[in-house]
Order: C-alpha cells, then sequence, then structure tokens
C-alpha cells in the first residue's frame, strides 16, 4: 500500500511538472518521409569490427554512406550509456565524445535521423564497471536494478542520465524498451508511464522536441513477471493498448510507439496505428546470436515490407557480417525486387567482379551440402588480392575487402565442417571417425570465433542436435546451461540475472567443453 502510494506521487508529479514544461517547449519540425531505419546494437562485447561498440569514427563514416546509398534514412543506436560507471572512465567519455560526432556526421552528411536508445530502469555497478574499458565491459556483469516505484532511487538514476545523455542531445529520438534487459518484479504499466514521464522531462530540459518512444517488444508487466517468477509468458497486445492509452493521457509530445513484438495492426482497436513505427525484430538477424550470414528467402525483404505509416526499422548485431539481409531489407521496404541478379548486382557494388563467388558463397552457406561449401570457400580464398577492390558500397565492409572475403571463407569452411560432422554422426560411424569429424568441427569453428570473438549464446538446431548424439559428458554439461535464467540464487529476480550474466561465457565455453571431450577421446 505503501509503494502504491508513492508510485501515485511520484506519477503525479511528473504529469504535472511535464505539463508545466511542454507548454512552453519550443519543438523541431515534423519530417514526412517515411522511416527506413537501421538499429545498431552494441550490447555484446567481442572484436573489431564485427562489434558495433568497436567502431571507429571512419567506421561509422563508411557504414553510414553505405546505408545512405541503400536508401536508408534513419539510425538507432544503443550506446550502452546504462553501464557506463560514476565517474566515467577515459574509455566512456571517448565514446560519449564519439557517438556526438555520429549524431552530428549522420545529420550533416547524409541527412539521417538518430535516435538513442535507453533501457527503462538499468543502472550501473560502478564499482565493477570501472574494471572494464566501454569496449570490453560485460552488461550483465556491471548492470543493477532500480525500483521504479522508489523515487528516491530512480530520481538518482535520472539525474546520471541526464549528464550522460546531455552530449548527445542533438539526437532527434529516445527511445525506451519495455522489457529485456529492463524490468522489476510485479511493476505496473503505470509505472512504466513513470519512467516514460521522467524521460521526457529530461529531455525538456536539455531539448526540447526530442521525440520519445515507447520500444513495445514484450510487455513491461509480462517482463516484471519474468524477473517475478522465471518464467517467460508474454500476456499479449492488450498490454500494450493500455499502457499505449494510459501514455496517451500524458501529452508527451512528440511522443511514438515501436513495434516489435505484436501483430503489425495491434493497435487498430484504439485507433492509435498512427503513432507506431514497425520495428520488425530479427528480420535481419537474431540478436543476441552467434555472427553467421544469412541470406535468401523472404525473411528480410518481408520485414522491410512491413513499414506502415511511420515506415520501418530494422536491426543487426554484427553488421558487416550480415550485408545481403542488410540490402534485402531496404528492397522489401522500397517495393524493389531482390532476385539473385540483384544479390550479385549488390555484391559487384561491395568488390567490383567479385559478385558472382560472394553469392555463390551465400547461397551455399544456407544450405547442408559440404562439399559446395567446401568449393565456395576454395573460390574465395583463391581470388588474387589485386581483384579484391573495394567498390561503391566499400564502406559496409569498412574498407577491407579482403577481409570481407576471408570472413565468409571462414563461415563456409565451419558450416562445412558441421555438415561433415553431422553426416558421420547420422551415419553412426566408428569412434575415430567421429572424433576426427568432432576436431575438425572445433578447429574450423575455434577459427571462426577466434576471429570475431562473440562469446555469448550460440543457437545452431542443426549442431546442438548433432553434439547431443555424440553424448559426450562436458559438451552435455555445457548444453544443458543454454538457459536464461540459472538455478542459482535466492529468488526468480536472482536466479534470471544469474542466468543471462552465465549465458554471456556460453559460446567459449562450448568451444572449451569440445575440446575437453576431444583429450577425454584420447589424443588427436
Amino acid at each position: 500500500m505503501i509503494k502504491a502510494i508513492k508510485i501515485f506521487i511520484a506519477c503525479w508529479a511528473v504529469i504535472a511538472m511535464h505539463g508545466a514544461s511542454a507548454q512552453t517547449a519550443a519543438t523541431k519540425p515534423a519530417t514526412t518521409e517515411k522511416i527506413l531505419g537501421m538499429y545498431m546494437h552494441q550490447h555484446w562485447s567481442y572484436k573489431h569490427p564485427y562489434a558495433v561498440r568497436t567502431w571507429t569514427l571512419e567506421d561509422w563514416k563508411g557504414y553510414l554512406d553505405g546505408l545512405h546509398r541503400l536508401g536508408y534514412n534513419y539510425i538507432l543506436i544503443w550506446p550502452m550509456l546504462e553501464i557506463m560507471p560514476d565517474p566515467l572512465t577515459p574509455s566512456d567519455e571517448a565514446n560519449l565524445a564519439k557517438i556526438a560526432k555520429v549524431i552530428d556526421m549522420a545529420h550533416q552528411d547524409y541527412n539521417m535521423r538518430v535516435s538513442i536508445v535507453f533501457c527503462p530502469n538499468v543502472s550501473p555497478k560502478s564499482e565493477e564497471g570501472r574494471k572494464y574499458t566501454f569496449e570490453d565491459r560485460p552488461f550483465f556483469h556491471t548492470d543493477d536494478r532500480v525500483d521504479p516505484g522508489d523515487p528516491i532511487a530512480f530520481g538518482k538514476l535520472m539525474e546520471w542520465r541526464e549528464r550522460l545523455f546531455k552530449p548527445l542531445a542533438q539526437a532527434d529520438g529516445l527511445f525506451v524498451i519495455d522489457s529485456d534487459p529492463g524490468g522489476y518484479p510485479h511493476s505496473t504499466n503505470m509505472e512504466f508511464i513513470y519512467i516514460l514521464g521522467a524521460h521526457r522531462r529530461m529531455l525538456d530540459r536539455l531539448r526540447p522536441g526530442i521525440e520519445i518512444n515507447y520500444w513495445a517488444h514484450f510487455g513491461w508487466e509480462s517482463y516484471g513477471n519474468f524477473y517475478a517468477t522465471g518464467e517467460l509468458v508474454k500476456r499479449g497486445p492488450e498490454e500494450i493498448r493500455e499502457a499505449m492509452q494510459l501514455l496517451a493521457k500524458q501529452h508527451y509530445e512528440p511522443w511514438g510507439v515501436a513495434n516489435s513484438g505484436f501483430d503489425d495492426n495491434f493497435a487498430d482497436p484504439i485507433g492509435m496505428q498512427d503513432k507506431v513505427l514497425a520495428f520488425p525484430y530479427g528480420a535481419i538477424e537474431y540478436e543476441p546470436a552467434f555472427p553467421l550470414t544469412i541470406y535468401g528467402g523472404d525473411r528480410a525483404s518481408g520485414g522491410g515490407k512491413r513499414g506502415g505509416k511511420r515506415g520501418v526499422l530494422g536491426n543487426a548485431q554484427s553488421h558487416v557480417v550480415q550485408l545481403p539481409n542488410t540490402f534485402a531489407f531496404a528492397r522489401g521496404a522500397q517495393g524493389k525486387s531482390v532476385e539473385k541478379e540483384d544479390y550479385t548486382a549488390f555484391a559487384n557494388e561491395l568488390i567490383p567482379g567479385a559478385g558472382k563467388n560472394i553469392v555463390e558463397g551465400w547461397e551455399a552457406l544456407q544450405g547442408e551440402d559440404a562439399a559446395r561449401m567446401r568449393k565456395a570457400a576454395k573460390q574465395l580464398s583463391g581470388m588474387p588480392k589485386s581483384a579484391l577492390q573495394g567498390g561503391p558500397l566499400k564502406g559496409l565492409m569498412f574498407g577491407d575487402p579482403a577481409g570481407f572475403v576471408r570472413d565468409l571463407a571462414l563461415q563456409l569452411n565451419m558450416a562445412a565442417s558441421l555438415y561433415e560432422l553431422k553426416a558421420v554422426v547420422d551415419g553412426n560411424k566408428n569412434a575415430a571417425a567421429k572424433k576426427k569429424a568432432l576436431a575438425g568441427f572445433v578447429d574450423a569453428a575455434s577459427a571462426w570465433q577466434g576471429q570475431h570473438g562473440y562469446s555469448n549464446s550460440w543457437h545452431w538446431p542443426q549442431m546442438e542436435s548433432t553434439l547431443r548424439k555424440l553424448n559426450l559428458a562436458p559438451i552435455n554439461a555445457t548444453l544443458d546451461t543454454h538457459t536464461w535464467t540459472s538455478e542459482e540464487g535466492a529468488t526468480a529476480f536472482d536466479r534470471v540475472k544469474n542466468g543471462l550474466a552465465r549465458m554471456e561465457s556460453f559460446t567459449p565455453r562450448l568451444l572449451a567443453a569440445m575440446r575437453q571431450a576431444l583429450a577425454e577421446m584420447g589424443g588427436r
């Protein structure tokens, strides 16, 4: 009861204070151009140039140039402000300065709008966070959650956030997600509206007119129940409609909703579809995902076609790896064809003359024909360096055509080795054959993982089922930890947080388990 009273008082204060500031706030003229955007996700810590948080200003310039040429006009950046310690480390200060320059570059050089992401109630563990540079800091080991029903604690969080956001105040918008990795046990939609209101007031103080977007991904109350029970159950679109109706009453203009977790027409029953930006999460690349290029089908192009009145936003985690889907998403949004010849033309704009070999590599990687993969990898690796010159879209490869080709060959060899292992296991070959095939997969997977350094969830059904069939204790034990909740912790909240933290090291742990299993099988 006491908590409910505190929440009511805090929410009323937010509404009243916002009403006063909104009357005097000058707003920027709204653009009518439909959004075709890309989300620059920086959560996971791994190597350059695969992880966005490692990009230099020159990398950003090249990538934005490539996006602009494909027709993108909007970027969404998660700069990981939530886990920046107080006081900041030099690497955090440098990153803030860099993102501010990226915003200016996007505006001035490419006429692109820029929005920033904040998780709703995540705060830093400053003492722990200062042990790392910004580029290397693991999220789920350096973060905490603030109870939005505690106005004192949440007020301190917002004070720190305002200091962090101030250098980025030229951004056009701010997105606040309703779930992962934010949330709090048993928290309510009214508390989430309070969170949005606190950010609205922050924006009005820094630069009136910045749009605030409610990022509807899972549902604030549903995700709060996950923290309370350990069971991940989505209530449905009625939860989002309820929150939108609450939000509309507060007059937090300008505001919108980014829909990444619900049906395209979910807001029609309340007449608010004009507020919704389509955000088909995973159309280009799932997240978190072990880096592996996806090509073909209608997953990306179909996602691009889902844009409503406001437009559509795509997302990727390892952008340099997902170029075919980045291309297909834009083509779908623009109503253009996405045939093999279109991909070949696109690849030739990456590396002139190499389009046929690149597309063959992309195609082969989607199947299970190990021989075709080996052949495609050999063709790519055999291309002379003199032929690997960047074309008009070289910025999408960060100016490194040779590295792009090398990476595709590494992926092909890894996938080929998996399907060779699968054939041996499914064919019930002898122990020596299984060991040899497993060693080949471990070597190839280690070569690619060693290149990019990604360490989080590695979901590959063919790999998991094949490894399970081997029935080797170290591998089985590690696969059993591929869950978002752990067994450790006094409460469901603790078990969820511990599970998320444990997942951050799953890929290297699985590779180590495979090496241990090989050692236990006897010499290699």
